[in-house]
């Protein structure tokens, strides 16, 4: 596979989970109305511990984490910033929401069977990773090119 089309696989993987997320965020951030109490109402093979994120003391900050979440990391994705970072954090919620759809062996419905689409978006995410996607027309590139990781080293990890 030629340089240029792993480029172009690169950016189009970056943007298509960066819509899933900016998406799902477009949902939750703009409805004053959303909770995730219908999500978590509906766990099955861990629902105990998804339960405890319902309660009403912890409702306020699961929703804020899933709403602001999801915009964040579908933010950084678009325009490849900390992009090693957002996609960790993503690949860790498309676990949580797989795991959360669980009703072992089964995903969702009858239908799947132990895999199913959360743990391919993880995969695709854990793939940017290693691509390091930020770096193909996105900002970690930039900022590499221009010296800032020389400047301070400390924010190095995040950015490579």
């Amino acid at each position: 596979m030629s340089d240029c089309t792993t480029k172009n696989f690169i950016v189009y993987f970056r943007i298509a989970m960066a819509w899933t997320f900016l998406y799902a965020a477009s949902h939750q951030v703009f409805d004053p109305s959303f909770s995730a109490v219908g999500f978590l109402s509906k766990t099955k093979t861990f629902h105990d511990f998804f339960a405890q994120f319902a309660t009403p003391a912890a409702l306020p900050y699961t929703n804020f984490l899933v709403e602001w979440g999801h915009l964040l990391i579908g933010l950084s994705l678009l325009f490849g910033f900390m992009t090693r970072v957002s996609a960790a954090f993503g690949t860790l919620l498309m676990i949580v929401y797989y795991f959360a759809h669980m009703d072992f062996p089964f995903i969702d419905d009858k239908t799947n069977f132990i895999m199913e689409f959360h743990l391919v978006y993880a995969g695709v995410l854990v793939w940017l990773i290693t691509a390091k996607a930020g770096h193909t027309l996105g900002l970690d590139g930039w900022i590499e090119r221009h010296g800032i990781l020389q400047r301070c080293p400390v924010l190095r990890p995040l950015f490579q």
